[in-house]
């Protein structure tokens, strides 16, 4: 049993330190996650704007097309009214000449309403891409700094990641599911000390009794209080005096 506690406390302490390099990059993976969610709503923004311009302009143009189609109709059928024999054929001539000038002035509204989407479109594309630039200097920018620190401790931390791959395989299975369990729910720290007879994971004081037995090293133990494993101290010592750190 103690070698089981020894080896979780070993691991604790070695993700210690691979959270410590983690937080040397502070806020700057998520600074630049956040950076390239707004470029990529920008560019998508900008995308559908552009797409709509582009449905606007064939809108337009399949108008015109029809506004000619009817000009001509207007044409004939004015031409056809001197042809006329009689009130019911002139009478129908009027109504079809009557429905195709009525389209044709509701296309050409409809045009210039098109027109007018299609520059306010064009304008807040305009005004769109400034931004884009700004935002994706900055992530180049960001991007560079967050690389140079990864750099910077990439060895130390490859040295780290092989130390804990080390250690995780000595740990039982239930034992390790255990420990990532309370890691993720306490903060990152799953495995605590009992000193100066409380629990250095939340303060809380351990009751005398518990403390006799975890002093014992034959039992997994944890706090009532926070539900972090507990260890002794006589197990810490001996763990940071091999590990030296």
């Amino acid at each position: 049993m103690k070698e089981r506690l020894t080896y979780l406390y070993e691991l604790q302490l070695i993700d210690n330190q691979l959270d410590e390099l983690e937080q040397l990059r502070g806020d700057l993976p998520a600074i630049v996650n956040e950076l390239n969610s707004q470029l990529n709503g920008l560019m998508e923004s900008i995308a559908s704007k552009d797409h709509q311009k582009t449905e606007a302009q064939e809108r337009r143009n399949s108008n015109e097309t029809e506004i000619d189609t009817l000009s001509q109709d207007v044409k004939r059928f004015k031409s056809q009214l001197s042809k006329v024999r009689n009130n019911k054929e002139y009478d129908a001539l009027t109504k079809q000449i009557d429905f195709a000038e009525d389209k044709i002035k509701a296309l050409i509204k409809e045009n210039v309403d098109l027109e007018n989407q299609a520059e306010i479109l064009k304008n807040e594309v305009t005004e769109l891409s400034p931004r884009v630039d700004e935002l994706q200097v900055e992530i180049k920018d960001k991007e560079s700094e967050l690389k140079k620190i990864i750099q910077a401790n990439e060895r130390e931390e490859a040295i780290f990641l092989e130390k804990r791959k080390a250690v995780a395989e000595r740990v039982k299975k239930n034992d390790l599911n255990t420990y990532t369990r309370i890691r993720k729910a306490c903060d990152g720290v799953a495995v605590a000390v009992v000193f100066r007879k409380a629990c250095t994971g939340c303060n809380n004081v351990v009751p005398p009794q518990r403390q006799l037995e975890i002093k014992q090293n034959k039992k997994l133990y944890t706090c009532e209080s926070c539900g972090r494993l507990l260890i002794s101290e006589e197990i810490a010592n001996e763990v940071k005096s091999k590990l030296k750190f």
